[in-house]
């Protein structure tokens, strides 16, 4: 790993992770607690918060991050439970951008971050912004050959036009359009849930496989036009109440989902393809639903091949609002009761060539990501090849034992 200065690691400043050292707003996660830092020596996650620059563990009072969902008085509890400090945000990030990159969980030997959700469904939603519609539409007509992307595209917008995202989906406005781009013959999967009235909701991961900041993320290695999805993930009650948000990757395979919507699960669901963090902000005075509404993603992209790529993700311009989304996913017709993290979707998707001309853009391992925005931090990840990572072994079952163990 290469560390260049006491806060730089591969190139990337750690003290640019969380916005101000947490100094104001309510922030909440999980660590790695090797046996060697453990009071009982018994190694495992737990939950912590994280303020004025310091970590503190909370797992006397939550177990779980569903028990910290579901508490309603989570803010007056957590503000003053302070006392147990498992050490500095710096040093406990600086573990996290180094360990995670070579070993797997249990090896960890020192405090790591984990993904600060741990039990609840991790859920996503896709098509939300038009101009990922667009790129999904593409994906499709092209049957994943990206060789192909660039005359498609310039061929649907001189039908469809740039102006989607003026439309409200399940609008009668809507419904004239999806009527006339069927007499054209270019209706698509993709139209329907991007401006139908029933929004995209999949399972992106499941309960404990997310990883977090200074991991490494994953593609499959058969895998030639794949991207980052730079995203807000919604922090959800099991009764339905957006309790706070964090930022989130959803890993995307374009030439598997390309070829058929069919492989949706091997184009999202793969080892270290979902990213979430680093913490969850909690709402409270400082931060708000109007917050997450009105933000502004960025996502960089460094290759170790001198290829860097920039993009931005406009949350103002989604098509569905965020308690619509959630609406349309935890109702009475699905429950969660460990509550769910919900990644709503994004804008952007890189499309420039980064190799032959018409080839578009995929993934390099060593390539870094960082997704940002200024009220939640950064996410930074390191990709590489699902099956060149560490494999994801700590299960619900482990997890019940180390619970069981710890009582």
């Amino acid at each position: 790993m290469n560390i260049t200065t006491a806060n730089t690691v591969n190139g990337f400043n750690i003290t640019n992770t969380l916005p101000d050292q947490c100094n104001e707003g309510t922030w909440v996660g999980r660590v790695w607690l090797p046996s060697q830092h453990a009071c009982n020596n018994i190694a495992g996650p737990r939950v912590v918060s994280v303020s004025q620059g310091k970590v503190y563990d909370l797992s006397e009072i939550y177990l779980t991050m569903s028990d910290l969902f579901a508490d309603k008085d989570k803010l007056s509890t957590i503000s003053t439970s302070k006392t147990n400090t498992l050490g500095s945000l710096n040093d406990i990030l600086a573990n996290s951008l180094f360990t995670k990159q070579t070993v797997s969980l249990e090896e960890n030997t020192e405090i790591v971050f984990l993904a600060p959700n741990d039990i609840q469904a991790t859920k996503a939603c896709g098509v939300t912004f038009a101009q990922s519609l667009l790129e999904r539409v593409i994906e499709e007509q092209a049957r994943g050959d990206a060789q192909k992307a660039s005359t498609i595209r310039e061929n649907i917008l001189q039908v469809i036009g740039s102006n989607l995202g003026d439309l409200t989906p399940g609008s009668e406005e809507a419904q004239e359009l999806k009527q006339k781009l069927i007499a054209q013959g270019i209706w698509s999967q993709y139209l329907e849930v991007g401006i139908g009235p029933d929004a995209e909701v999949f399972s992106k991961a499941q309960p404990l496989a997310s990883v977090t900041s200074g991991a490494q993320i994953g593609v499959r290695r058969q895998s030639i036009w794949n991207n980052p999805e730079p995203e807000i993930v919604l922090a959800v009650s099991s009764e339905g109440v957006i309790i706070g948000a964090t930022l989130g990757n959803d890993v995307n395979l374009r030439d598997y989902e390309g070829r058929s919507a069919l492989l949706l699960g091997k184009a999202k669901d793969n080892n270290a393809a979902s990213s979430i963090g680093p913490l969850i902000r909690l709402f409270d005075d400082t931060f708000t639903l109007t917050d997450v509404e009105q933000c502004e993603v960025s996502l960089t992209i460094s290759g170790t091949d001198g290829f860097v790529t920039t993009g931005k993700n406009l949350m103002a311009e989604i098509s569905r609002s965020p308690q619509d989304l959630v609406d349309q996913t935890l109702n009475d017709q699905h429950q969660y009761p460990d509550g769910m993290m919900l990644y709503m979707g994004t804008m952007f998707a890189p499309t420039e060539d980064r190799h032959n001309d018409g080839n578009g853009f995929t993934h390099l391992p060593g390539d870094r990501v960082e997704i940002s925005t200024p009220k939640l931090g950064t996410l930074v990840n390191w990709v590489n090849y699902c099956d060149a990572i560490p494999p994801w072994n700590y299960g619900v079952n482990k997890f019940i034992q180390y619970l069981r163990q710890c009582r």
